[in-house]
């Protein structure tokens, strides 16, 4: 679809360049302005997303036919289990629900139920420690807080 990756690429570089912009607002951080502030990593992103879009506007994809309704299918079960899951991080905590949806998306890739559950436990608990311990951001426990 040649105009609507054009149109596509037109909203995308409007994003870019709103995204962009508002990461140069940020306060100057305490002590002065450092060459690494926390405005670097969106700038990136704006400019790559920037950089994307000029290309998809300039060179569109030849027309694709739609992907099966099976598919399409399987992408809103992914999204739902994504909007649920950051839905539950709050409540039943981050451990918890990364357990679930991780569980979840495996088996619905083909994992047998047993290994999908040792994959959801398995990741939500090193992702969980990495950040709380080697990155020191918190993230909620929820049902698991003493």
């Amino acid at each position: 679809m040649r105009i609507n990756d054009r149109v596509f690429g037109m909203l995308m570089l409007i994003l870019a360049v709103a995204y962009g912009w508002e990461a140069t607002q940020f306060p100057i951080p305490f002590g002065g302005h450092e060459s690494v502030g926390p405005e670097t990593f969106p700038i990136m992103l704006s400019i790559i997303l920037g950089i994307s879009s000029i290309y998809m506007i300039v060179r569109p994809d030849p027309d694709e036919k739609w992907a099966p309704t099976a598919m399409l299918i399987e992408l809103s079960v992914v999204v739902l289990s994504m909007l649920a899951f950051a839905w539950a991080i709050e409540p039943i905590g981050f451990m918890p629900a990364a357990a679930l949806v991780v569980s979840f998306l495996s088996w619905r890739m083909g994992a047998s139920m047993t290994k999908s559950i040792i994959t959801g436990v398995t990741s939500s608990v090193v992702i969980f420690f990495l950040f709380n311990n080697v990155l020191e951001l918190a993230l909620p426990l929820g049902l698991l807080e003493f």
